[in-house]
């Protein structure tokens, strides 16, 4: 359960080597967080990351998980909430992509959809509805600004991420009044080893700004988040631009 400031005691990241999600965990075991279940591919990376979060005091398990493998979802995560109430569930696997490859080669195109929106839908209807049977918790769903409107630069990505975006939203209004908080980011680009070499995009932020704005969110109990703030309005005004000329713009 929630302590009596609101903060979770227990933090399920599915994608558990995600530099937001970890920036995010950190954050949360400053506060009172005391349960990490990292959840991801075995590897040396998420051992590592399990070996830092519990340096700080939390209590972390490394689970494997498998985005890719949605038969595998009910029995690994289901498995997790038998062993305890988890208070938040931080959905923040994902995959960017080649564009200019995944254009040539569907299948790699495939993947990005089969990782961000596929395996989303599955695990989070998972861990949806195990927190429907907990009568408690909040599922923070990564999304990014790119599922806003298409643009030529990355149009697979986006459109994994705008299906993503309209799941998210729709599985709020369904567990709405059920003691469930669904809530959306929205972030622009973030500083990562995933974009490092990459053009960065005006009003850029960092992983460890993003999980402040995640815990703010989770304070205010809020359905979406835009990181940057600033984000909001610009995205707003861009998803009204003609198509035409939008094709033109440097975004």
């Amino acid at each position: 359960m929630k302590d009596a400031f609101g903060a979770p005691q227990s933090l399920l990241i599915l994608g558990g080597t995600s530099e937001i999600a970890l920036a995010t965990a950190r954050r949360l075991i400053a506060r009172r967080t005391r349960t990490v279940y990292l959840a991801g591919r075995p590897s040396e990376a998420l051992d590592a990351a399990a070996a830092r979060l519990r340096a700080l005091g939390a209590d972390v398990h490394a689970v494997g998980f498998d985005a890719l493998d949605p038969a595998s979802h009910e029995e690994v995560l289901g498995k997790l909430f038998t062993e305890g109430d988890i208070d938040m569930v931080l959905l923040a696997f994902g995959v960017l992509g080649d564009q200019a490859r995944d254009e040539q080669e569907p299948l790699s195109a495939v993947h990005v959809a089969q990782v961000n929106y596929t395996g989303a839908v599955s695990a989070s209807l998972v861990c949806a509805g195990a927190l429907q049977s907990q009568g408690h918790g909040s599922l923070v769903v990564l999304s990014s600004v790119a599922g806003e409107r298409a643009r030529r630069a990355n149009f697979i990505y986006g459109s994994s991420k705008a299906g993503l975006d309209a799941f998210a939203q729709g599985l709020g209004d369904a567990l709405h009044g059920a003691g469930v908080h669904v809530m959306i980011v929205r972030p622009g680009f973030v500083r990562t080893k995933m974009t490092a070499g990459r053009e960065e995009a005006p009003l850029a932020t960092t992983p460890e700004a993003v999980a402040v704005a995640i815990e703010t969110g989770l304070r205010r109990r809020s359905e979406t988040v835009w990181v940057p703030g600033a984000l909001r309005v610009v995205m707003s005004a861009l998803r009204h631009v003609p198509r035409p000329l939008f094709r033109r713009l440097p975004v």
